[in-house]
């Protein structure tokens, strides 16, 4: 399966949208990162939940690429934090350690997909651009 790039309802592709990923492991950051733009999408990286607010970019983001476990706020409370402050960013959740329990609450809270680590980058990039598509709609 080929990577279509999505397209916007305002005719913007999906090389103008946001893409961030939230990850405390360097190497899954720049192995996503790399993945994001060798389909021509536009994407930050950040080591922290707190960095990636702190960065000021949450209005902007198009697509959440976050894992679910990491030091200081993790992944399910800045989904619970950017919702509360009515920031509803397409999330998709990546995870190593992660339960039912957990996915069904990431999927409630709105999560449009929870992938267990490892993930095929196909699956991801397939949420990726549902998640673009949902977030232009």
């Amino acid at each position: 399966m080929r990577y279509r790039s999505p397209m916007a309802k305002d005719g913007k592709s999906g090389k103008h949208q946001l893409t961030a990923i939230i990850d405390d492991d360097e190497s899954v950051r720049n192995a996503l990162q790399g993945l994001m733009k060798a389909v021509g999408l536009k994407a930050r990286s950040f080591a922290s939940a707190e960095e990636f607010l702190q960065s000021g970019v949450q209005r902007q983001t198009s697509c959440l690429i976050v894992d679910i476990r990491m030091p200081g706020i993790s992944g399910l409370e800045l989904q619970a934090k950017l919702n509360a402050e009515n920031c509803r960013i397409p999330t998709i959740f990546i995870t190593a350690h992660g339960d039912e329990k957990m996915r069904m609450q990431a999927l409630r809270a709105g999560a449009v997909e929870f992938l267990a680590k490892p993930f095929d980058d196909e699956a991801l990039l397939e949420s990726v651009r549902a998640a673009l598509e949902s977030g232009s709609a």
